[in-house]
C-alpha cells in the first residue's frame, strides 16, 4: 500500500452483525434461507447453533425482516449488534 493511500476501515465495523441462537439441528436450514437470499449477508457458525450474520448496511433491514421470520418459525434467539 502506498504511504500516501489511507488503511481501509475494519471489515466488521463496515458490516451490520447479528447474532442468532438456534438449536444445532436448525443450523444448515436457517444458513440455507440466508445463503438463498443471494448477496444478502454471509453466516459464520460457530460452537452449536451460535451464528453470526454480517451484511452490508445497505441491506439490513432486508436481513432483519428474514431474520424476524427465521426466529419465529425456529424460536430462535436473536441479538442485534449496532456499530457507530
Amino acid at each position: 500500500m502506498p504511504p500516501h493511500a489511507a488503511a481501509p476501515p475494519p471489515l466488521v465495523e463496515a458490516l451490520a452483525t447479528r447474532k442468532m441462537r438456534v438449536i444445532p439441528s436448525e443450523v444448515v436450514f436457517v444458513k440455507g434461507v440466508i445463503e438463498a437470499s443471494e448477496g444478502l449477508a454471509v453466516v459464520f457458525a460457530e460452537s452449536g447453533g451460535d451464528l453470526t450474520i454480517a451484511t452490508p448496511p445497505c441491506r439490513v433491514q432486508e436481513l432483519d425482516r428474514l431474520l424476524e421470520d427465521l426466529r419465529v418459525e425456529t424460536g430462535a434467539l436473536l441479538e442485534i449488534e449496532e456499530h457507530e
